[in-house]
């Protein structure tokens, strides 16, 4: 079974779509700057969208949404 699960990760962001491109936003930030991952907690995975994961579920990745402004 895979770690944190899909049930989990939904009752912190409420959009698969939405979970999908924060995790893998993060992923790729991981994947150019390592030093940008904080091991608060130990992580079992080994890949960046894991890690990605992880933090999503430990509350340390989170998301806002943000209104642009249309110049009209």
């Amino acid at each position: 079974m895979l770690q944190p699960s899909i049930d989990s990760l939904m009752t912190k962001i409420n959009s698969k779509y939405t979970l999908v491109t924060v995790s893998a936003h993060r992923a790729r930030q991981l994947r150019e700057k390592p030093e940008l991952f904080q091991r608060t907690v130990a992580s079992k995975s080994v890949n960046y969208v894991g890690m990605a994961l992880e933090e999503i579920e430990s509350e340390h990745l989170t998301y806002e949404i943000r209104e642009d402004d249309e110049t009209t």
